[in-house]
């Protein structure tokens, strides 16, 4: 006869206990996530399919590898350039600027564009670079 005394160990693991508390736990979980993607319901605004009709403020100034100077695309004398900025600037006094210049310019043409842009004291510059890739 194999009785077991009350001071053996108990060997054996009672695993309905662990696997109640398991299914519980998914069914929380499976309501859970059912109630959060649900959401509220409401009646969304509706996008036009028309471009917007602004026009962007931003003015570009380019300097290409020959040297002549384009503001957007547009090729102007540094001349043209200032009288153009300042009708610009007149509109608009807090213009944007961007230049791009040729990485096989003069240093100097870039300099004589921005001082032009320092003494009608445009001061939202940017300066375009290419982003490398690694």
């Amino acid at each position: 006869m194999n009785v077991q005394e009350d001071n053996e160990p108990y060997d054996d693991i009672n695993v309905v206990p662990m696997l109640d508390l398991a299914f519980v736990l998914l069914v929380i979980f499976i309501i859970m996530t059912t109630a959060t993607v649900q959401g509220i319901m409401v009646n969304l605004p509706k996008a036009s399919a028309t471009p917007s009709i602004g026009k962007s403020e931003t003015k570009a100034i380019t300097i290409t590898a020959e040297g002549t100077i384009y503001l957007d695309t547009y090729p102007v004398t540094m001349e043209q350039l200032e009288t153009s900025l300042q009708q610009h600037k007149a509109v608009n006094p807090d213009l944007p600027v961007v230049v791009k210049g040729d990485s096989a310019i003069q240093y100097q043409a870039v300099v004589d564009v921005l001082d032009l842009l320092g003494r009608l004291e445009i001061t939202q510059i940017g300066l375009v670079t290419q982003k490398l890739v690694k």
